[in-house]
């Protein structure tokens, strides 16, 4: 038998290093050629690594958010053969030892279970103690403690201890025995209202202190770095905007109806919010551009680059519609979906993920009357949809129901004025509620 080691390959050109997002494996695992081993993150596109071959798992080389540089080794298995580690290559040191050699004579002749390092396999981390049962029987002379009792158990204790409970607003079932047989004593209810225990009257309801640690990592750490990026170099203003969107969801429910069973998708409202803005932009093309803030420059784009804010169950992700300005409104709506759903499985590409000069957000039937939108840094501009609501307005003789929406949208007022953010989207709003003149002169 021998031993592979597998490096982190080269996942991308000009990637240097990934983050370790994803283990699949654990050590003791034994794993076929081709196995997905882990998953790495650069740039927010995420990578798979397979394995080269068959073997056993001996070690892993990294904790999920550590940053692993091209060509570190981050897998040792057990294989067949010579492996390739037999030519003067070092293999990485294991990550625990035992401390004399009467432990290491103990671990050699102890089963597989109690042969296990203390620490765990992926980065030292204390490994994990049995939970005790309900009750711990005396070990060294010390009585143990029960647990709080399961919905509907009933607890052991005198009379004089339940009336001191009733007293004291204290529900018996949450209390931890140190008697036979988990019987709660005098000294059990007041080491628990010591504690600072809150009364619960027999409603059930329970005090957790419990606090978890959740490290960030993957795409949410590429979320929180982006959005801190934009609120720290940015400063936001933001620009609220009511639509009258019925003639506008009219004329979409006519279109899908006329092209039903056809291999065109359903449109939504966002494609036609896409044709707005390129008409909007061909006059404010200053609106298309990216600032570099460092330089002192704004890149001011001629295509139209649309990032379509998008949530995933890994977290936010902006696939971009590249040359909006080229495409027609089925056109649109055909590289929308397309490019959802590869966000949605995570197959989506680094230039699919990149690349945007203005954007949009929605939050669809979630997106609230009003929002703030953080803009996608180095972009000037990012167009925000509400939802659509039926509301009452007034025609100048009655009320009438109209549908409605708003739109909050934020601009880089380093470059773009008040005036020029309040014009771009009255420009978009006009068209939206005429959406004829979306297409006039197309």
């Amino acid at each position: 038998m021998g031993e592979h080691v597998i490096r982190l390959p080269d996942v991308g050109e000009g990637v240097a290093e990934a983050e370790l997002v994803e283990w699949h494996v654990k050590v003791g695992d034994m794993v076929r050629e081709d196995t997905v081993l882990a998953a790495v993150m650069t740039d927010k596109a995420t990578v798979e690594i397979p394995s080269p071959v068959d073997g056993e798992i001996l070690w892993l080389g990294a904790e999920i958010g550590d940053t692993v540089a091209i060509g570190s080794p981050i897998v040792r298995l057990k294989v067949a053969g010579e492996g390739n580690t037999g030519h003067g290559e070092a293999s990485p040191e294991p990550q625990a030892a035992p401390e004399a050699s009467g432990q290491e004579e103990k671990a050699a002749s102890a089963p597989d279970k109690a042969a296990m390092p203390s620490v765990s396999e992926r980065g030292g981390e204390p490994a994990a103690t049995p939970t005790p049962g309900p009750t711990t029987a005396r070990q060294g002379g010390v009585r143990g403690v029960s647990a709080p009792r399961r919905e509907g158990e009933k607890p052991l204790a005198s009379p004089a201890v339940r009336l001191r409970a009733k007293e004291a607003g204290v529900d018996l079932r949450q209390v931890p025995g140190s008697g036979p047989a988990g019987r709660i004593g005098h000294e059990d209810l007041d080491a628990f209202i010591a504690r600072g225990a809150q009364a619960t009257r027999g409603s059930g309801l329970v005090r957790s202190d419990k606090v978890e640690e959740i490290k960030v990592v993957g795409l949410r750490r590429k979320i929180a770095e982006k959005m801190q990026l934009a609120k720290t170099r940015i400063p936001h203003i933001t620009y609220v905007e009511e639509v009258d969107v019925t003639a506008l969801e009219e004329l979409r429910a006519g279109l899908n109806k006329q092209k039903a069973g056809s291999d065109r998708p359903k449109l939504t409202l966002l494609p036609f919010l896409m044709r707005a803005m390129v008409r909007a932009i061909a006059e404010q093309p200053h609106l298309n551009a990216l600032y570099d803030d460092d330089a002192g420059v704004i890149r001011q784009y001629g295509g139209v680059h649309i990032g379509i804010a998008a949530q995933t169950a890994s977290g936010l992700v902006v696939p971009v519609v590249k040359h909006a300005e080229a495409l027609d409104l089925w056109e649109s709506g055909v590289e929308l979906n397309r490019l959802a759903e590869a966000a949605k499985s995570g197959t989506a590409t680094r230039e699919e993920l990149s690349g945007s000069t203005i954007t949009i957000t929605s939050l669809g039937a979630m997106g609230g009357v009003v929002t703030t939108p953080v803009i996608n840094y180095p972009e000037v501009a990012i167009i925000g949809v509400n939802k659509m609501m039926v509301r009452p307005m007034w025609d100048g003789a009655q009320f009438v129901p109209r549908k409605m929406m708003n739109l909050s949208s934020s601009f880089d007022h380093r470059v773009i004025d008040g005036w020029d953010a309040a014009v771009f989207v009255q420009r978009i709003k006009g068209l939206l509620e005429t959406p004829a003149m979306i297409f006039v002169g197309e």
